[in-house]
């Protein structure tokens, strides 16, 4: 029981992570209906700004003050990188096919790679320590294990996804990003300015992705440009488990995946975690391509 509560417990905070950046694929596809593969690079960049904050501007480590500050940091720096990439890379594209804006957002998404493989222009190949932003000590409950910096990741992740909730359905940009997202038409008749409600998700979604990676990288101290894609994927299989578009089903989308790849590696499974999670999508697809809260919409020819 007491290995089972720990496993739970490791599940739900990866969930909880996975959930993060979901969100971000799903806003976007509310809004424009593309998926935005640029995404998990700006999960990798929240990182390494967090690092940078820390390494280069002297961020004090295990601090609360200090770990607030660079976590705050890394989503203001991702908001404004979402922004730009949404304006210079996929406004242009609004009126293309959709086949067209996703290479674009794959070509947005390697360019950020290869940028930041960079030694000259971003971070370099090699891998890097992150720092202890938080305070680290572990508490025992019983046989029961726990982290501060769990803590951390579970209360901050449950934080931002109740900032998030609150935004979309108790103010009015986020009625104007539900209307944007139920007729984008409509939506302009009545007054919305759709370019200002997709630059506000952009950089709402892209703020959660930056939190995701520092979050992450808290709980998996290596960070490195590629480390976003593996994360992201799973992200997105998450928000289509849930049902693309629909909030809540991403972030039941990301629990569950964290549930079930936490589980699985503690069995003879173990190397075939990553296969099961993309096997979960497969299926979703076949079976129920709408997603576990998602519905079918009937699209006029």
């Amino acid at each position: 029981m007491t290995e089972f509560l720990q496993q739970l417990l490791n599940g739900v905070l990866l969930g909880a992570i996975y959930a993060l950046i979901a969100l971000g694929y799903t806003m976007v596809y509310g809004v424009l209906r593309f998926i935005n593969f640029a995404h998990s690079d700006v999960f990798m960049l929240g990182a390494f700004v967090a690092w940078y904050s820390v390494e280069k501007l002297g961020l004090p480590t295990q601090s609360i003050g200090g770990g607030l500050a660079a976590l705050l940091l890394s989503m203001s720096v991702c908001a404004v990188l979402g922004v730009v990439i949404e304006k210079l890379a996929y406004k242009p594209l609004r009126q293309r096919s959709t086949l067209t804006v996703l290479i674009t957002a794959i070509g947005v998404s390697l360019l950020i790679q290869n940028v930041a493989q960079n030694s000259r222009l971003g971070f370099g190949p090699n891998p890097k320590a992150f720092p202890a932003l938080f305070p680290s000590q572990q508490l025992h409950f019983g046989a029961l294990t726990v982290s501060t910096h769990q803590l951390v990741v579970l209360g901050v992740a449950l934080s931002l996804l109740g900032v998030l909730y609150w935004i979309v359905h108790h103010t009015r940009i986020g009625t104007a990003m539900r209307a944007l997202s139920f007729n984008a038409t409509a939506a302009s008749l009545v007054g919305i300015n759709n370019d200002r409600i997709i630059s506000f998700t952009f950089g709402l979604g892209s703020a959660l992705a930056g939190a995701g990676g520092v979050l992450y990288a808290m709980n998996y101290p290596s960070i490195d440009p590629l480390m976003g894609t593996l994360p992201g994927l799973k992200a997105f299989v998450a928000a289509v488990l849930g049902g693309i578009g629909n909030l809540p089903g991403a972030a039941l989308g990301g629990l569950l995946i964290g549930l079930v790849e936490t589980f699985v590696s503690g069995t003879r499974l173990s190397t075939f975690r990553d296969a099961i999670a993309f096997g979960i999508l497969i299926t979703i697809l076949l079976f129920r391509p709408a997603g576990l809260l998602g519905k079918l919409k009937i699209e006029k020819v």
